[in-house]
């Protein structure tokens, strides 16, 4: 009789384990937008994708504050763990109710969701990572020893969860290799100085034609290379192309400019503003270049393909010239219609 009692038993727990670590279900991580990633500049988007490819349901609980969810593990390549960033730490030491829904996975249905990296580990110096992902599917229950928890955990359904039944049961991700590049070097003129991003050259501005600006930078574009193509942008005049931006321009602190002028940056390399100019043409054509002493415009046919039909637009860039140097500091935009 008691051997009968410890094979079920023994069958109780093997059922538990499943429930938790169910064969075929499995937890991804990729960059959602993969860029250069520089200390304290810009996000690090991540997408974590939650497949079941068992043949059978999966259910697990999701919190509406990922924090309770998910963790990141990221380490040097001689295996030092980064340490937490501060708001996750806050996150999980004050005292709140965190709510979760109950979700159900079919075979071969996956369910993912976005998170910046930053908000998880401090991620504040250049150098080499990696990054893995652990997904708590009965949720991750923070350390409050002297905090009473019993319903801390509240589902949208209204029921509360005790600590209790929670685990601490976590499916692992594959790895992702990250590379944080060292801060821009700025030249003595306050300039960001581009850096080729495999042998790391200084690029300097030359004094070309501004046919040849608008070349290398449109060419610099079709390449990815980004710090190549910010080269010969006049980014706080392009900046002050928009009212509302000029009018905080000039409320700002030195300090304040600066900032303003990085987040343009990014905001232009992640394609949330001014998407026109950093739109990649598949082919262009300088049509018409004029210029005196201190100005120029250079008309340039651009060809962008989309799908099986072909966008004809005509670029005319605007620039000028300081110290014999040609910047691009503003662009309009004339569509030709599809061929």
């Amino acid at each position: 009789m008691k051997k009968i009692y410890y094979v079920i038993l023994q069958l109780f727990y093997a059922a538990l384990l499943f429930s938790a670590e169910q064969p075929g279900v499995s937890v991804g991580i990729r960059y959602f937008d993969k860029q250069l990633y520089y200390p304290q500049q810009g996000h690090i988007l991540v997408q974590v994708t939650v497949t079941n490819n068992s043949s059978q349901t999966y259910s697990f609980r999701l919190s509406d504050d990922r924090a309770f969810s998910l963790d990141f593990d990221v380490r040097t390549p001689a295996n030092r763990q980064i340490e937490a960033a501060d708001v996750l730490v806050r996150k999980r030491s004050r005292q709140q109710q965190v709510f979760f829904r109950e979700i159900s996975l079919e075979p071969g249905e996956s369910l993912s969701f976005t998170e910046d990296l930053r908000d998880w580990r401090l991620l504040d110096k250049a150098g080499s990572y990696i990054v893995q992902a652990r997904f708590y599917p009965e949720l991750f229950k923070p350390p409050a020893p002297d905090a009473d928890e019993s319903s801390l955990f509240v589902s949208l359904s209204g029921s509360p969860v005790r600590n209790e039944s929670l685990t601490q049961n976590a499916i692992e991700s594959n790895r992702l290799n990250l590379h944080i590049r060292a801060p821009a070097i700025i030249n003595d003129e306050g300039v960001p100085v581009a850096l080729d991003e495999v042998t790391q050259a200084v690029y300097f501005r030359e004094a070309m034609p501004p046919d040849e600006v608008v070349t290398w930078t449109l060419q610099s574009r079709q390449k990815s290379q980004w710090e190549k193509f910010f080269l010969y942008l006049n980014i706080e005049q392009m900046l002050l192309r928009d009212a509302s931006r000029s009018r905080m321009w000039r409320a700002e602190s030195e300090e304040g400019r600066r900032r303003m002028l990085a987040k343009y940056r990014e905001d232009l390399r992640s394609q949330i503003i001014d998407g026109d100019i950093s739109a990649i043409p598949s082919k262009f054509t300088i049509e018409r270049t004029t210029y005196n002493e201190d100005e120029g415009t250079v008309s340039v046919l651009e060809r962008f393909k989309t799908g099986d039909y072909t966008e004809r637009k005509r670029y005319t860039y605007y620039l000028r010239r300081d110290d014999d140097i040609w910047t691009i500091i503003d662009y309009v935009v004339q569509n030709l219609g599809t061929e």
